[in-house]
């Protein structure tokens, strides 16, 4: 999740570093565990608002941004959204076939971005 155009200061990062929630942070913004990610959409399908997910995991809403609280990508993107793209990916297109597991991650993604935006 991107931290928009504010940076983070030294002492927000190192605010953030010490929930366990929080895998890496840069001035630019956070990244989230996976469990985390996966917590926050469960919750999410459930009807909980995102910012009591951020609350209830140990997050100061005024650091992260309630902003970018409610534009998290993870409750757009679903299952999707759970892996970290930004290492190892070429850019190329797949050429295997996609197993059932992913196809149903697909399938449920594309659900919850309805949902989303049907909100």
């Amino acid at each position: 999740m991107s931290i928009s155009k504010k940076l983070l200061t030294e002492n927000k990062i190192s605010l953030l570093l010490k929930n366990p929630h929080v895998k890496s942070v840069s001035p630019k913004g956070i990244t989230y565990t996976d469990e985390f990610k996966r917590s926050f959409i469960d919750h999410y399908d459930n009807d909980k608002p995102p910012r009591e997910i951020f609350e209830e995991a140990g997050f100061d809403v005024d650091i992260v941004g309630i902003e970018q609280i409610h534009s998290c990508s993870y409750q757009k993107n679903g299952l999707l959204g759970l892996t970290d793209t930004r290492m190892g990916n070429s850019g190329r297109t797949r050429e295997r076939e996609l197993t059932l597991d992913e196809k149903y991650a697909k399938l449920e993604a594309q659900n919850n971005l309805f949902k989303a935006e049907n909100e």
